[in-house]
């Protein structure tokens, strides 16, 4: 059996921006100032490390408890944010493609750094899709480390070799090919140059160019 891990944000859903207001305020709260560029830095990794890019970037010094208010604070934000998505949220094509592999009975994971991603799929309609949910918070390290996609592939007992990897993210992308699986970017090519293909969304993910191209 052949085992599609999909990263989250960006690949059938967009909740940057959601992030990006929620990290705003949080930042703009204890005088720092981000903007959409350096939001981009925090793309598919923790909020813990996210926190740290920004601390740095302010060059501020908190204490641990102070770290750990300012994250439950970014995440409550976040979660208020998020509470309105619902199933038109998904990009176009995410559920058709989401609705063919279950028809061909291709196994379905998640490797998304977003401890929310359970909620978010709630929201979406889409969580029976999925055989596994990998949990962020039972890993040791995080994407670039092939550790949360070689999780997903263990956990439903699937070869790593039959294994298809779907990211937005240059970590995401250098994580499944760690991994050793067949990685397929989506975005823009010059940015996932190292992704065995890629497509500009995911409405336009051809499923059988890349179950051909998988074969080889």
């Amino acid at each position: 059996m052949k085992l599609y891990i999909f990263d989250l944000d960006g690949v059938l859903v967009s909740t940057s921006e959601n992030h990006y207001h929620a990290w705003k305020r949080m930042a703009n709260d204890i005088g720092i100032d981000i903007d959409q560029k350096f939001n981009e830095t925090l793309k598919g990794i923790p909020r813990d490390k996210s926190l740290e890019r920004i601390l740095e970037h302010g060059k501020k010094t908190v204490t641990d408890a102070e770290k750990a208010r300012l994250l439950e604070y970014k995440n409550e934000l976040y979660k208020k944010s998020i509470a309105t998505l619902k199933p038109e949220d998904l990009y176009p094509g995410a559920k058709a493609l989401l609705d063919e592999l279950k028809t061909k009975n291709k196994a379905i994971a998640l490797a998304s750094a977003s401890r929310n991603a359970p909620v978010i799929l709630e929201r979406l309609g889409i969580t029976e899709y999925f055989d596994v949910i990998i949990d962020p918070a039972t890993l040791e390290n995080n994407k670039p480390d092939p550790e949360i996609f070689l999780k997903a592939a263990k956990t439903l007992n699937i070869k790593p070799k039959d294994a298809i990897g779907i990211e937005d993210a240059k970590a995401g992308i250098k994580a499944i090919n760690a991994a050793k699986m067949f990685s397929v970017g989506i975005g823009y090519q010059y940015q996932l140059m190292d992704a065995d293909i890629t497509f500009p969304s995911i409405s336009q993910f051809d499923l059988n160019l890349v179950e051909r191209l998988f074969k080889t």
